[in-house]
């Protein structure tokens, strides 16, 4: 069997790592393999579908208004959030 050898490994990567390993039982070693296997025999396509789907949405809003009209019409169906505590300016 063939080694590999990763350096250089965020601390906090690193820890992440160690806890799964022991919650599923298995060396820091093992898991890593276990991670590689299941992410290198995933299809690729499934990735690609994704990027094409987002890719997809774009222009998926067709409106004949001007741009500054359909601004208007957002800003003025707004509601105020509590998150922005009442901030007029916040999207202004």
């Amino acid at each position: 069997m063939a080694t590999l050898q990763v350096r250089d490994i965020d601390n906090k990567l690193y820890d992440l790592l160690k806890k799964r390993a022991a919650e599923e039982r298995r060396s820091i070693s093992q898991e890593v393999v276990r991670i590689l296997e299941y992410h290198i025999r995933q299809p690729k396509e499934v990735h690609a579908d994704s990027t094409k789907s987002f890719l997809a949405l774009s222009n998926a809003w067709h409106d004949e208004r001007p741009a500054d009209e359909i601004v208007k019409d957002l800003r003025k169906h707004r509601k105020q959030s509590s998150r922005f505590k009442g901030d007029p300016n916040v999207f202004a």
